[in-house]
């Protein structure tokens, strides 16, 4: 090379660059993706690209990669399946963790049963059943993994993660990491201290009781025919968009404020269940926003109450 070509080679390396080649070293350069659209990796369907987005394979390489993204100070985000979340059509400028796709063990010992964050709760709920364990049949079609069940209390059909957890495993921000009781955990109504203090879950262990399988997998049963029924499993969506307001449903005031069927571009209230917002076809995420906001107000403006969301935004919106 003559000295003409060297010339042009004198930049120091970006700061994504030397992370994206730290995360490699952690992780693998086949691991550690480019510009990944979110919208794969999110229910709704909608959604720019991460900056960076890494997969781990263990426990081990997490800690590795949230030690060092903690030392360089980058703007990260903890990614299960993506079932209660939008990101901004710009996407997100940091690094997506995903603990979905390789943080999947599970183990049962009488009847306990252990999970990894990344294990689906769907996935859980039917090897409880298949165990013969009953505690988890609420979670039988909530699309979320065990870390994203445990950040929000995740629940359905009367049930919800409070009342089956005894114990999770959970990273700090300052990197220790410490196994909480479930009380230590601060369970409220779509409430928990990971979401409170932005932990990170690793493992958690479910306290379960023995049933006959017949008797379990006719209440999961049960559950799934009510939630196909009631529910626009047929489009892309988040689930429920809001919180329950106290002495009420949303999805009733929604319809009762003439929203059912309210639509902005892609993105559309449910007319199943209103409760429910849905991407009918290249929806984004303003458009997302813009809906959920105008029914905020109509609502508000109607019946004087709040809606609060209980999915979360991620990025610039």
């Amino acid at each position: 090379m003559d000295s003409s070509d060297s010339s042009h080679n004198t930049e120091p390396p970006h700061p994504q660059e030397l992370l994206c080649q730290a995360l490699a070293e952690i992780v693998g350069e086949e691991n550690v993706l480019l510009k990944e659209p979110l919208a794969k990796h999110t229910t709704f369907k909608v959604g720019g690209p991460a900056a960076l987005f890494v997969i781990p394979s263990g426990i081990n390489q997490t800690q590795a990669i949230l030690d060092l993204l903690s030392e360089q100070g980058a703007p990260s985000f903890i990614l299960g399946r993506g079932s209660d979340l939008v990101v901004s059509d710009e996407g997100f400028p940091g690094v997506v963790v995903d603990l979905s796709q390789q943080l999947t063990d599970v183990s049962v010992e009488g009847t306990e049963l252990v999970a990894q964050a990344g294990v689906s709760l769907i996935d859980a709920s039917e090897m409880a059943a298949a165990l013969s364990l009953s505690g988890l049949e609420f979670a039988c079609g909530i699309p979320g993994t065990i870390g994203g069940a445990i950040y929000m209390n995740a629940g359905a059909y009367e049930g919800c993660i409070a009342d089956v957890l005894k114990t999770a495993t959970v990273r700090f921000a300052d990197g220790t990491v410490h196994t909480l009781t479930n009380e230590e955990l601060n369970f409220g109504y779509r409430m928990s201290k990971v979401r409170a203090e932005k932990l990170c879950v690793l493992s958690a262990t479910f306290e379960l009781t023995t049933a006959p399988f017949e008797k379990i997998r006719a209440k999961m049963e049960d559950y799934t025919r009510r939630r196909e029924e009631k529910q626009p499993l047929d489009l892309p969506s988040a689930g429920s968009v809001f919180k329950r307001p106290p002495g009420y449903f949303a999805g009733k005031l929604i319809g009762d404020a003439g929203l059912s069927g309210f639509r902005i571009g892609g993105i559309q209230v449910s007319e199943k269940h209103n409760g429910f917002i849905v991407n009918v076809g290249g929806g984004t995420a303003s458009e997302v926003l813009a809906v959920v906001k105008h029914v905020q107000a109509e609502v508000r403006k109607q019946f004087g109450v709040e809606l609060e969301p209980e999915i979360q935004f991620l990025g610039s919106f």
